[in-house]
């Protein structure tokens, strides 16, 4: 049986000086920004893990809580055109990006009025409004597809690109390497995203694989690659406007790792022993949130008494989210005929 210093992500090191955090060079605005958006993320989830205990919430269902940073510091540095897609840890970034919270918050509960109307639920939330391709279920089954929208965003000239964000443990999967050496062969307008959160869904990288520094593996193809801190939301802003950047100019794909930390489990039916109490309380003192809140505070961008005012109208949004969800109807039986084909007149469907 492996010991505690065994189970601990390796992965989780000193910030190198490529992921060393940038000084103070952002408005109030943007910081005021980060702070909601992030705060909003971790006050959903937290009542989604309470609502998931009272079966309001059923299946399966992945908190992103720790992780805010990566969906927030992203939103900043792509555009509104930029196409975003992502495995089942999938709240996160469709919050980040503005899609409603009654929406995501119906589509949990298996609503109608839910983002995918209520066929999706938690792994599974879409919004093509904000060009968020989607939650994907299959482990790294969405590398493809990213490397896939990106080449329709190349072929057709839109000057977009797509970011793919995958967990730690979906590197491990053939679909991973295929999309890269593609993705470079062609140059494709893509930015591939691990988020390294360090045990995939219950075993660290170091008991998985021999390699262990994950930005490594896009070096293979070539790729411009990168460890990034994952709790600093200023260095995922970089870093993606980075990789943006890049291949809006046509030099192809980027590979970052965000190394970050879930402060919950894989799921809501994981008891983590594959980990200490004092483990995840040592990377709370780096919470993301906490980080930004200093900054505000240290700047005079907002008091605390207004800091609180923006929690307690954050909590009320979510409680309007849960309202909305609680009364929104249970789609009919014959909705699972429907959305399956393009083809409206579909032949073979047998009710």
């Amino acid at each position: 049986m492996a010991t505690a210093k065994e189970k601990k992500a390796p992965a989780k090191k000193e910030a190198s000086k490529k992921e060393t955090a940038p000084k103070l060079q952002y408005s109030k605005e943007r910081y005021m920004f980060w702070y909601e958006n992030m705060l909003l993320q971790r006050r959903f989830e937290e009542k989604a893990g309470q609502l998931y205990g009272q079966q309001k919430i059923r299946g399966f269902c992945h908190l992103y809580i720790g992780q805010e940073a990566c969906s927030s510091g992203t939103a900043t540095a792509l555009t509104p055109d930029d196409k975003y897609i992502t495995a089942y840890r999938d709240h996160g970034m469709p919050l980040a990006l503005g899609t409603s919270p009654n929406a995501i918050m119906a589509e949990l509960f298996g609503k109608e009025t839910g983002t995918t109307k209520g066929k999706g639920g938690s792994m599974h939330i879409f919004d093509k409004e904000r060009n968020f391709m989607g939650g994907h279920g299959i482990v790294g089954a969405q590398i493809p597809l990213g490397a896939g929208i990106a080449f329709a965003e190349q072929y057709n000239e839109t000057g977009n690109v797509c970011i793919c964000f995958f967990g730690d443990g979906a590197v491990r999967q053939g679909a991973f390497h295929e999309a890269l050496n593609m993705a470079m062969t062609w140059k494709l307008p893509v930015i591939f995203v691990v988020e390294n959160n360090g045990y995939a869904m219950g075993t660290s990288v170091g008991r998985s694989s021999n390699v262990t520094e994950l930005y490594t593996l896009g070096e293979a193809y070539d790729i411009p690659s990168e460890p990034v801190d994952g709790m600093n939301v200023e260095a995922i802003h970089e870093a993606v406007s980075r990789a943006a950047e890049r291949a809006r100019k046509g030099d192809g794909p980027t590979y970052l790792e965000f190394r970050t930390y879930r402060y919950r489990g894989h799921s809501m039916s994981d008891p983590q022993k594959y980990r200490t109490k004092e483990e995840v309380e040592e990377y709370k003192l780096r919470d993301p949130i906490e980080n930004v809140k200093q900054v505000i505070l240290k700047h005079n961008f907002a008091t605390e008494e207004e800091l609180d005012a923006i929690d307690k109208g954050i909590k009320a949004t979510v409680a309007e989210a849960v309202k909305f969800a609680d009364e929104s109807d249970f789609p009919d039986a014959k909705e699972a005929y429907t959305d399956v084909y393009a083809q409206e007149d579909y032949p073979f469907i047998m009710e």
